[in-house]
């Protein structure tokens, strides 16, 4: 009798299911083969890696580098900036207001176009605001080595309408990709003819201190109007003639929640007006 009821009682705990072992956590996982469980693993770390660095370590790396240019201001009081989409949407009416080392945002070159059909999709919408909102404007383009100088200055011509007031246009140089230096000039000084023709202004030259040493420091380039990058530093050690210092790229800027390039103009505002686009005769 004792046999039968514990044969049973088994008999019941299967049909109702409550006799069923546990299996262990591990078993779905050995089921899964191995290369998709590396995957796994290495996606994880991927993300974790990525929310690691953008919460505790980017920040701080830019606000020590915003900390040194905050504290290497040059001395000056004609202070821009230089945007594009980047920055995002900008609150021009605390743009307008804003302070930087104690002076106004007295002039903004905005990015127009790159290469030989890229526009920045925010140019227009910052152009038109920086008019409206009576802050000098001007507009510049970012030189690549994929396309010839004449197409790009074509471009940039068709894209932007530079009005009386107006900065001159500028020509943004970073790269030499695989051209080599006498192409560059050649190219970039194309460009320049070109766009100095159609807007009856000299263009500006735009290019680090070393860029301009090592490929565009030439008697041909004398005559265009330099706006020079070079980060956290005093004083320049350029010896040449610049009209803009680009001496910082992580400042801040009421009205722009992103890090911004800062620049000093050196002159009085009556000079900087003095190079802007006259009215045709």
């Amino acid at each position: 009798m004792q046999t039968n009821k514990k044969r049973n009682s088994k008999t019941s705990k299967r049909g109702n299911g409550h006799g069923k072992k546990k299996k262990p956590l591990n078993g779905l996982f050995r089921r899964i083969p191995s290369y998709l469980m590396w995957t796994l693993i290495s996606v994880i770390v991927v993300v974790y890696i990525f929310f690691f660095y953008r919460t505790f370590v980017r920040p701080y790396s830019f606000r020590w580098k915003a900390l040194y240019g905050d504290v290497t201001y040059p001395d000056g009081k004609i202070r821009g900036i230089d945007i594009s989409h980047y920055q995002d949407e900008i609150d021009w009416e605390k743009l307008r207001n804003a302070d930087i080392q104690g002076s106004s945002v007295s002039f903004v070159f905005i990015k127009a176009t790159e290469g030989k059909d890229m526009l920045d999709e925010n140019f227009n919408q910052n152009f038109f605001n920086a008019h409206k909102h009576g802050i000098l404007r001007g507009a510049y383009h970012f030189f690549s080595t994929k396309s010839s100088g004449r197409e790009q200055a074509d471009f940039f011509c068709r894209m932007v309408q530079l009005d009386e007031g107006d900065l001159p246009p500028v020509l943004d140089v970073e790269n030499i990709g695989e051209l080599t230096p006498k192409q560059l000039r050649k190219e970039v000084l194309n460009w320049m003819e070109i766009v100095e023709k159609r807007y009856s202004v000299k263009p500006i030259l735009y290019t680090s201190y070393k860029f301009k040493t090592l490929y565009l420091n030439t008697p041909e380039f004398d005559s265009y109007p330099y706006w020079i990058a070079h980060y956290y530093v005093n004083s320049l050690q350029y010896e040449g003639e610049w009209k803009f210092w680009q001496h910082t790229d992580v400042g801040h800027v009421d009205g722009i929640r992103h890090y911004v390039d800062v620049n000093l103009f050196n002159g009085t505002y009556e000079e900087l007006q003095g190079m802007t686009i006259e009215p045709e005769l």
